[in-house]
């Protein structure tokens, strides 16, 4: 029989919240969002008074030679160093704590609030609390009254609950004119209290892993036994064990996340991502330890030699060190606001225009590593970036094999030993991507698509933002159309369909595949999308020719990427025309960089 990397130990819910409570097992979710909506603690509750089964804990023993220190949030504890971490069952630990023993929680905003949950000890129902439960006499207000009540050094301090608890019912009903409790209801509300209170012997099965036990076990421990088919990721290790182990990088790393959702000065809020910890963790881990590859990163926050595969404290504690640092340069909002200002230079303002969150996350780790490993001047590294930016979105770099393409890139400059080096480096891998070949068959190869997701359709729109090109029959940059407050309630500007969508069908072309070509479309405003409708583009063309002059609307035409004549042209021969010009407009934006 192969050797068992777990124990099995059935624990009572009072134990297991009591070592939480102590240190003795670490639970980082009392130090983040907590996810669950407060009905669902309440169903929790109720599954436990009917007895059912809950699901299980899992708990990964830290390694016996770390040293005692650190522990969880900033109350001191018994344990300073946790000796087990919950793997799995955070959130049902958090929840009964919350609702058992009034401890506070953090919400999705990282504000602080209370899980309140009503209970009837007549009818053994929970609620979540409300104010009518709080003035219904029939109701306990709060579950965690009962347990405070017990804890308290006054041994009688339940009984005296239960008796004013009934006292209070039976004046209610007095004054309402109805029948006072009867001994039988008495003792049910006796009976349903203690039922409550031995909510905390609740059998919860507990699974300990090994502490010689290696992560890629502990995943794939937890996939197997997780009937929800929940999936442990590298993320979920690192923000365990830097909630444990360091929980004030952890909670820097929360209140960045919260600012970048908050509009407001001096914060991290921009248009271009929300950031959330697995974006930072990537940064700080690419940044500090010139790795892509999560996996690497808990080992060596674990405290992990890669070379032998030893797992020490003084380990831990170097490498926590290298992650606070490279933390430290990414949070710093003179970094992150300079590089996303380089962003919007490439052309790319919004979140939406960016096919893939990796080409900000590893973008930005680029940047942090040319201003401060290779000390590249200002200038000279905007510039860089502002065309590395456009590259790796337009090729779509930071998509499909993101890790390994970076992991190669990091390699690459294990070599580097200055500025120049590093610039040419970068230049390089830009040369080496955007060929001639590159505009002229490959990008107009990849337009020939309905995505308006795709890179290509961005690339083309992040060029007319860098041309400052204005939208279609109009004179105001199509940019300032795409940045906040200027659609009002209504859409300022709509993606108008060149060869209108129901005018296509009555020429033979039905399939929304080819009506929906990323070619057949231009920004135009509201009005004007409206006032052609679905006009033959003969027709309406002429009139616009008409309205704006022949040589108005040549230079409108060329800024748009358009065909001359193009509405006689076949449809077809319109979209390949269309492609090759929208290629060479991503070229002019490029050398406009």
């Amino acid at each position: 029989m192969a050797k068992e990397l777990f124990r099995n130990i059935p624990n009572k819910v009072q134990d297991l919240l009591k070592d939480v409570k102590s240190g003795k097992i670490g639970l980082p979710d009392l130090q983040r969002p907590f996810v669950w909506n407060d009905s669902k603690v309440r169903d929790l509750l109720d599954s436990m008074m009917k007895g059912y089964p809950i699901g299980y804990v899992m708990l990964w023993s830290s390694p016996e030679d770390y040293a005692n220190k650190g522990h969880i949030g900033t109350d001191k504890k018994d344990y300073e160093q946790p000796e087990d971490l919950v793997i799995d069952g955070q959130q049902r630990l958090t929840a009964l704590l919350a609702a058992l023993y009034g401890i506070e929680v953090k919400d999705k905003e990282y504000k602080k609030r209370n899980i309140k949950i009503s209970f009837n000890p007549l009818t053994r129902e929970f609620a979540v609390w409300s104010q009518a439960y709080d003035r219904n006499p029939e109701w306990i207000s709060v579950v965690s009254s009962v347990f405070k009540a017990r804890d308290e050094h006054d041994k009688s301090a339940v009984s005296k609950l239960r008796k004013a608890f009934i006292k209070s019912i039976n004046e209610s009903r007095k004054k309402d004119g109805k029948e006072e409790l009867t001994d039988d209801e008495e003792v049910i509300i006796e009976d349903n209290i203690n039922d409550l209170l031995a909510l905390d012997d609740y059998t919860l099965p507990t699974l300990k892993i090994r502490s010689d036990a290696n992560e890629e076990d502990v995943a794939d421990i937890f996939v197997r036994v997780n009937s929800g088919g929940q999936n442990l990721t590298e993320k979920n290790f690192i923000e365990t064990l830097l909630a444990v182990y360091d929980n004030d990088v952890h909670d820097k790393i929360d209140k960045f996340c919260s600012s970048s959702r908050t509009k407001a000065d001096g914060t991290s809020y921009n248009l271009i991502i929300d950031v959330d910890p697995g974006h930072l963790i990537r940064i700080a881990v690419g940044y500090g330890f010139r790795r892509a590859k999560l996996k690497y990163a808990y080992k060596l926050l674990r405290g992990k030699n890669l070379e032998n595969r030893e797992i020490k404290s003084e380990e831990r504690e170097k490498n926590l060190e290298i992650f606070k640092n490279a933390l430290d340069v990414a949070t710093k909002l003179q970094n992150w606001h300079a590089f996303l200002n380089i962003f919007g230079e490439a052309g790319y303002l919004t979140g939406d225009m960016i096919a893939s969150e990796n080409a900000v996350v590893f973008c930005y780790v680029l940047y942090l590593i040319g201003k401060f490993d290779y000390k590249v001047k200002s200038d000279k590294l905007i510039k860089l970036m502002r065309k590395w930016i456009f590259m790796a979105t337009t090729t779509s770099f930071y998509t499909g094999s993101t890790e390994t393409a970076v992991e190669k890139q990091f390699a690459d400059m294990r070599s580097i030993k200055n500025a120049k080096e590093f610039v040419a480096l970068i230049e390089q891998e830009i040369n080496n991507r955007l060929t001639k070949d590159f505009f002229e068959v490959t990008l107009p190869n990849e337009m020939a698509t309905s995505s308006t997701q795709s890179p290509a359709w961005f690339s083309y729109i992040a060029s007319l933002n860098i041309l400052g090109t204005p939208i279609l029959f109009g004179t105001t940059p199509l940019s300032k159309y795409l940045l906040p407050g200027s659609s009002g309630t209504k859409k300022a500007i709509d993606k108008h369909h060149l060869f209108p969508k129901n005018y296509l069908p009555t020429i033979g072309i039905e399939n929304d595949r080819d009506r929906n070509q990323i070619a057949n479309f231009a920004y135009v405003d509201y009005p004007t999308n409206i006032s052609i409708t679905d006009t033959a583009p003969n027709i309406y063309i002429k009139e616009l020719k008409e309205l704006y002059g022949a040589k108005k609307f040549a230079e409108m035409s060329k800024q748009n990427a358009l065909p001359e004549n193009f509405e006689d042209m076949d449809y077809f021969e319109f979209l390949a025309a269309r492609r090759v010009l929208m290629a060479k407009k991503v070229k002019e934006a490029f050398d406009a960089l």
